[in-house]
């Protein structure tokens, strides 16, 4: 086994500012866990790119090695569950957050943090789902236990080009749902349209500036990404007993609506949280998203970079210029 490793390490200086670069640690710097993983691919999702840049609401304490995904193979176990040689994906809890994560060859990790990887996905596959389309297989899951059929009506999903808005698009599409895309970035209507929205709209039309407290009934149900006033027009626009799910705040934390929507129309907002998801129902969607809601994301929608190229990704996905998931390869080669 190698007795030192590579790591994108994020230090923050004394006037607040951080930088990242590619350090070379002994192996035995790597936090305390049960499981020693030799990271083949990870994934950048949007709390990364957050990490990476210093904000406190994600990371607590720097230096810190950003990754909240992770896909590899056990090198050491303490755990009878796990053998060398197995491979297995990490994926949430505060794997990035505020323990050592994915952007590094290895992790060491508490057992009950990891998974065995479905047998029908490659690692790297596991990473072009990762964080972001495990979230939209848990807000459609949500979606179906809270009643939603696919014969109900159109289910909005915002944010459609995002990490998690174009793998919400793909699963509700091959569950059956007619499905709506909004986004902002029109040069990817096409790619949506093949990835099973039914139509396609734009910011400004599910951006509602009346000031209405209720609009039209359009919505059986949505997966909201980005929150803000995108979430509220999604809600006010709802069906009677329909629900939204929210994800997301690129476009605000704060929400802009009135109690009409959930008094008046028995509208519900469900919220997704996959970072402490059950391990029980992470199992359950990850053998969703690896058979009956198994999709290939169009290429536009998949970028893949080394950990050297990372940086470039960060500052494209925190100016809005990224589109669909990134996936980083870790182990040259693989």
């Amino acid at each position: 086994m190698a007795k030192t490793y590579r790591a994108v390490v994020v230090t923050e200086a004394s006037d607040g500012r951080c930088e990242r670069r590619i350090v070379e640690r002994p192996i035995e710097t790597l936090p305390q866990g049960d499981v020693l993983v030799r990271v083949h691919y990870s994934s950048l999702n949007y709390k990364d790119a957050l990490s990476a840049t210093g904000n406190k609401g994600v990371t607590k304490n720097y230096p810190h090695t950003p990754g909240i995904d992770a896909a590899g193979v056990v090198e050491q176990s303490q755990c009878q569950a796990f053998r060398p040689g197995d491979t297995v994906v990490v994926s949430g809890f505060e794997l990035g957050a505020n323990h050592a994560g994915g952007f590094a060859e290895y992790v060491r990790v508490p057992a009950d943090w990891v998974m065995p990887l479905p047998n029908q996905l490659s690692l790297r596959q596991s990473m072009v789902l990762g964080t972001a389309g495990l979230t939209a297989a848990l807000s459609v899951h949500n979606l179906v236990r809270h009643g939603l059929k696919p014969g109900d009506g159109p289910v909005l999903v915002t944010g459609a080009t995002g990490g998690v808005g174009c793998w919400a698009v793909g699963i509700l599409s091959k569950a059956g749902y007619c499905v709506v895309a909004e986004t902002g970035k029109p040069q990817f209507t096409d790619t949506l349209r093949q990835l099973g929205a039914k139509e396609v709209i734009s910011r400004q039309e599910a951006s509602d500036t009346s000031g209405k407290e209720l609009l039209k009934r359009r919505w059986a149900g949505g997966v909201d990404t980005v929150g803000g006033n995108i979430l509220a027009t999604a809600l006010k626009s709802t069906r009677y007993g329909g629900a939204v799910t929210c994800c997301g705040m690129v476009a605000g934390a704060q929400l802009p609506v009135s109690i009409f929507p959930f008094i008046l129309r028995g509208v519900s907002l469900l919220g997704i949280d996959w970072a402490f998801c059950p391990m029980d129902v992470r199992q359950k969607l990850w053998d969703a998203v690896a058979s009956k809601w198994k999709i290939e994301l169009p290429d536009t929608f998949v970028t893949e970079c080394a950990l050297d190229e990372i940086d470039e990704r960060i500052d494209r996905m925190l100016e809005g210029r990224n589109a669909g998931r990134t996936v980083v390869k870790v182990v040259a080669g693989d």
